[in-house]
């Protein structure tokens, strides 16, 4: 059986990273050997005089917290050598040799479908993550995020509703970033989820914890839907590693006039699969788990599920503003309204959650 204290004092030591930590399990042996290893052994394998000095010495005040940590309920720390580490990570060239678990370590098992997208995505790529995820939630996914604002906190809350979600993190599992994502981040173990990382306890939001962390929401998953990125951004590092990993790669088209759609349409371009609607994810997962049926009541990303229709001169306007973002005056033109009518309406299409106000002065059709 593991010792996690050996595990947690090689996770403390200076000068030892992921993949440092897996060349000395296979050169050396489990954590017990290593730490018993003789110094000039170590040294041969190269480490460092403060790496070798740590593990003979370790602070005992940070250890003693992360056994305290452990000690509490519904904590664990799950390493490489342990019989419920997930076997898809297991595979992966780097795979993480320990993670901290709070919640549910048992979702780590199921089959499970990461969505990624934008920080600031617009509302309608809100709306659709969040649809996409409940439904897929209660079809019987995991859904696997990062916990960041935007996209991913859309994903982990529409999960919520269908079913239960994991939250990776760029933090120690104890600190929750960002900070506005706390209540959100109790409510996902609350409900059965777990919240999970291969960082030390108490690791703050470095940058390059981000990548580390993408690696892992796509290899704990069988497919990664990336709804609204930016050319340049992280969600497209994690549909990156999914394709390296093997993984099944989706993407939302949006407007062209969106730049938060030009990342979908790029990894559309290179072969990521087209998703008009979730059930175009189920079919194509159906293979890999074994269920699944066809369900019309699924969303699809160009109309919300349920929406009453509006008619009359709301519903025209509705259909003047069309699915790309739009100004006040724009829309005064289209319609051939005046400006005090055209924001009066919008602000009642606002209340009754039809459109929702953007940036830069513009709004936006909820679909």
């Amino acid at each position: 059986m593991d010792d996690p204290r050996s595990w947690l004092i090689l996770h403390r030591a200076p000068g030892i990273g992921v993949r440092t930590l897996l060349q000395l399990l296979e050169r050396v042996g489990p954590p017990e050997t290593l730490l018993a290893a003789d110094p000039g052994r170590l040294a041969e394998c190269g480490l460092g005089q403060d790496s070798v000095s740590y593990l003979r010495s370790p602070d005992q005040a940070v250890l003693d917290r992360d056994i305290a940590w452990l000690e509490q309920p519904g904590n664990r720390l799950i390493t490489l050598y342990s019989s419920d580490y997930p076997p898809l990570l297991r595979d992966l060239p780097d795979p993480p040799p320990m993670l901290y678990v709070c919640g549910d370590p048992d979702l780590l098992h199921l089959p499970q479908l990461a969505m990624v997208g934008s920080r600031r995505p617009t509302p309608g790529g809100q709306k659709t993550a969040r649809e996409f995820s409940k439904h897929l939630a209660a079809r019987g996914l995991i859904i696997t995020s990062g916990l960041a604002d935007g996209i991913d906190g859309a994903a982990h809350r529409g999960a919520l509703e269908g079913g239960k979600t994991v939250a990776v993190m760029g933090t120690g599992v104890d600190r929750i970033y960002p900070a506005n994502n706390r209540e959100l981040a109790h409510a996902i173990v609350d409900a059965g989820g777990a919240l999970v990382s291969e960082l030390p306890l108490g690791s703050p939001p470095l940058p390059g914890n981000f990548p580390r962390r993408n690696r892992i929401i796509s290899g704990l998953s069988l497919g990664v839907l990336v709804v609204e990125a930016a050319l340049r951004s992280g969600s497209l590092i994690t549909a990156r590693l999914a394709a390296e990993q093997g993984r099944e790669v989706f993407a939302i088209p949006g407007s062209i006039h969106n730049p938060m759609a030009r990342g979908c349409h790029d990894l559309i371009r290179n072969g990521a699969k087209l998703v008009e609607s979730a059930q175009d994810i189920v079919e194509e997962l159906a293979p890999l788990l074994g269920l699944m049926v066809a369900d019309d009541s699924m969303p699809s990303a160009g109309a919300g599920v349920g929406a009453p229709k509006v008619d009359g001169d709301y519903g025209q306007l509705l259909d003047d503003m069309g699915f790309d973002p739009i100004s006040v005056d724009e829309l005064v033109q289209r319609s051939g309204r005046k400006v005090e009518e055209v924001s009066s309406m919008l602000l009642l299409l606002e209340l009754e959650g039809h459109v929702s106000s953007a940036p830069g002065g513009f709004y936006c059709r909820i679909r």
